[in-house]
C-alpha cells in the first residue's frame, strides 16, 4: 500500500489501536518503576514538560476552534471521542457534568460503607457549592457516621468535584411516596426563605414538567426549568455571545443553544462545553402555587 494511502478506520480495529496505545503507555511506565530514584525523577519531569506543552497546545487548539460556530459544532462531534474526551480531560479542558462527578465520588466509597453495612444516597446538589447526602443502613445514626461523612464521603466529593465546598447530611429515612400530590413549596438554594426583593413571575401550574419555558421578569428574558418538586431559573441567554436559548434542545435537564451548540445545565447553569463560563442563575420561591424570582444583577 502506498504510504499516502487512506486508512479506513473502522470501530473494531479503533478499539484495537486504542488498547495498543494503551499498553505501550502501561509497558513504558512499568520499566520506569524499576529504574534507580534519580532517574524515575528525571522520567517524571519529562513527562510532566511534555504534558504540559501539550495541554498548551490543545488549549490553543481549542480556543481558536471556538472563535468559529461550524468549527466549534465539529469540535462537539469530535470530543464525543472516548479517546479524545479523555485526553482533553487529562489536561483539564473539558469536565464531566457536575451530577456525574458527585455521583462517581458516591459509588468510589459504596464498597467501604458496605463493608460495615452501610450506603450513602444522593439527596440534592445545590449550586453553587453544596451536595446534600444521606447515610443509610447502618451508617444512618450510628455514633461514628459523623467520621464517616467528613473522612470518607466528603473527601471522596471534594475530590471529584473540587467546587463544592459545603456536604450536609439528611437525616432520617427515605421519604415515602404514598402516591398523594403533595402541595410544592420551594425555595431556591441560592436564598433564604425570609429573604426579599423576589418578583412575582406566573402560576406553577404554567410551567410544564421537563420543559425550559421561557419569560419575560421585570423586563429581563428568562429560562424556567421545572423538574418534580424544584424549579430553577437562569438568563434567557447563552454564555458564549448572548444568544437566547428558549429553542434550543433538552435533554435530561441539559439544553442546547440552538445557535452555537453550547450545553448547559438548567437547574445549576453550569456549561458542560466550556467549564470555565457558567449561565447566570437567580434564586426561585415557590408558594401557594405561584413562583417568583429574585433577578440577579
Amino acid at each position: 500500500m502506498p504510504a499516502d494511502a487512506s486508512i479506513q478506520t473502522t470501530p473494531d480495529n479503533a478499539a484495537e489501536r486504542l488498547a495498543k496505545l494503551a499498553s505501550d503507555v502501561a509497558m513504558l511506565e512499568a520499566i520506569g518503576a524499576a529504574w534507580p530514584p534519580d532517574q524515575q525523577a528525571t522520567l517524571a519531569r519529562l513527562k510532566d514538560a511534555i504534558e504540559a506543552l501539550h495541554r498548551e497546545a490543545l488549549l490553543r487548539i481549542v480556543q481558536g476552534l471556538r472563535e468559529d460556530p461550524a468549527a466549534a459544532q465539529q469540535l462537539r462531534k469530535v470530543v464525543q471521542d472516548p479517546l479524545v474526551f479523555g485526553v482533553l480531560r487529562l489536561h483539564g479542558l473539558v469536565r464531566d457534568p457536575l451530577e456525574s462527578r458527585v455521583r462517581a465520588a458516591l459509588e468510589s466509597v459504596a464498597p467501604f460503607l458496605a463493608e460495615h453495612g452501610g450506603g450513602v444516597q444522593l439527596v440534592a446538589i445545590k449550586p453553587p457549592d453544596t451536595v446534600e447526602v444521606r447515610l443509610t443502613g447502618a451508617c444512618n445514626g450510628c455514633p461514628a457516621a459523623g467520621m464517616t461523612l467528613h473522612q470518607g464521603v466528603e473527601k471522596a466529593i471534594r475530590e471529584y468535584a473540587p467546587e463544592i465546598t459545603r456536604i450536609a447530611a439528611v437525616k432520617g429515612a427515605e421519604p415515602a411516596n404514598d402516591g398523594k400530590k403533595i402541595p410544592l413549596h420551594f425555595v431556591s438554594p441560592f436564598a433564604r426563605e425570609n429573604d426579599g426583593g423576589f418578583v412575582d413571575a406566573c402560576a406553577l401550574d404554567e410551567l410544564p414538567l421537563g420543559v425550559a419555558t421561557a419569560l419575560a421578569v421585570s423586563g429581563r428574558e428568562v429560562l424556567f426549568w421545572r423538574d418534580h418538586d424544584s424549579v430553577s431559573c437562569v438568563d434567557n441567554a447563552c454564555a458564549h455571545l448572548g444568544m437566547p436559548l428558549d429553542g434550543g434542545e433538552v435533554v435530561d435537564g441539559m439544553i442546547e443553544c440552538p445557535h452555537h451548540g453550547f450545553q448547559y445545565r438548567l437547574d445549576t447553569g453550569e456549561c458542560l462545553t466550556v467549564p470555565e463560563v457558567q449561565l447566570v442563575v437567580h434564586a426561585v420561591r415557590v408558594r401557594d402555587g405561584r413562583v417568583a424570582v429574585k433577578l440577579e444583577a
